[in-house]
């Protein structure tokens, strides 16, 4: 845990003392912001895989029918604006610097951009609310990277809010995205019976079956899934219950988790099944719509443009379903003040039992525990606000 603050080292999974940081750290995937980007930006992303260039070719695809620019360094931009602008109105000064593990500006920029500043104790914000090695793990092993390629190691410390899968301010608007698109099915497709005719589709990232089972710690007992796929239908659960609630329904509705963005060969398992393969198989079960939640994603980024908006609604389409997609997050102000809450949670020391956790599963850890979201391919990597495997 070198690198962290000394409060994380002591290593209990929640720390329940007040943490002096002075700025926040905005962490990002990252992506290309012309066409000329798009081939070193995948070569980056897949960097130490073996991925043939003629792989990178195919989903550089994606990249260039947008005119070679991910949307998500904008949206990053939008939601560092979004996070300054919260903290302003409450009143509080933390500067928020932004970096990305793939694309320009990198994390190592910002401790340039934190060294020049004078902060020395950093909390990250990583944009990824799940348990998982892409999703947690490869930001923690990449804060310490930066650190060692700065040289800073010893003069910037660097903490990370808890996965933020359950806090309402994530879940709120995936409740209030569902309700609205249930609301506009009945408006728009005629005679429609919600239980009966619909099909609810939470939608996630795919991830390899090994790092999947690996995902939290080994002593919670999640199964083949680990704590990726345990979040997502935790969550998933909360969010069809809200809007039965809400929209008082006297019947369940038919959902299901899916999975999108397979990348790895036919060869390696990985989590199933396959959003298109179930959208197709929807009209046979009785189904006349079908409503795609992005639950795994804060913002529009090219797997939500591309791999639902593209691939999936053509699916839906061929398949003759009326389809409706339910925004992300963005910068919807309750996920915002969430964002701004999580970092004062580990500012003020906020005791585990004050943490607001919408599923049983929560609240998460604020220091990873021994063997989360290993790689056992990539093999072992020092990392920050973790304790070895």
């Amino acid at each position: 845990m070198p690198g962290g603050t000394d409060a994380v080292q002591t290593g209990e999974p929640y720390i329940e003392t007040a943490v002096d940081y002075d700025a926040i750290l905005l962490a990002g995937f990252g992506g290309p912001e012309g066409q000329d980007d798009v081939i070193p930006f995948l070569r980056n992303v897949t960097r130490g895989r073996g991925i043939p260039e003629e792989r990178l070719e195919e989903v550089a695809v994606h990249y260039r029918h947008h005119g070679g620019v991910s949307p998500i360094n904008d949206q990053n931009r939008e939601l560092k604006a979004a996070l300054e602008a919260e903290l302003a109105a409450r009143g509080i000064d933390l500067p928020v610097l932004w970096g990305n593990r793939n694309w320009d500006p990198y994390i190592r920029d910002a401790l340039g951009e934190a060294k020049e500043r004078g902060f020395t104790k950093l909390i990250a914000i990583a944009t990824s609310a799940y348990s998982s090695f892409s999703s947690c793990r490869q930001y923690r092993e990449d804060f310490a990277i930066a650190l060692d390629e700065t040289g800073l190691y010893g003069e910037i410390q660097i903490d990370k809010v808890r996965q933020f899968f359950d806090h309402p301010g994530f879940v709120t608007p995936f409740i209030e995205g569902v309700g609205d698109a249930l609301a506009k099915i009945v408006a728009e497709v005629r005679d429609v019976d919600l239980a009966a005719d619909v099909e609810i589709l939470f939608a996630t990232h795919s991830i390899p079956s090994t790092d999947a089972v690996r995902s939290g710690p080994a002593e919670r007992g999640f199964g083949e899934g680990g704590a990726y796929a345990a979040q997502h239908l935790a969550v998933a659960e909360v969010i069809m219950e809200a809007v039965k609630t809400d929209l008082a329904l006297d019947r369940e509705i038919d959902w299901q988790l899916v999975y999108q963005s397979r990348s790895g060969p036919p060869s390696m398992p990985w989590l199933e099944p396959d959003i298109n393969d179930v959208i197709a198989e929807l009209p046979a079960a009785g189904k006349r719509a079908v409503i795609i939640v992005p639950l795994g994603f804060m913002s529009d980024h090219m797997e939500v443009l591309w791999d639902l908006d593209n691939e999936a609604t053509e699916s839906a389409q061929e398949a003759g379903l009326y389809s409706l997609r339910v925004p992300t997050p963005g910068t919807h102000h309750e996920f915002v003040s969430g964002l701004v809450d999580l970092v004062l949670e580990r500012r003020n020391g906020t005791p585990q039992s004050e943490r607001p956790a919408m599923t049983d599963l929560g609240p998460w850890y604020d220091v990873c525990r021994p063997g989360c979201c290993e790689n056992v391919r990539a093999g072992f990597k020092p990392t920050l606000a973790g304790l070895r495997p």
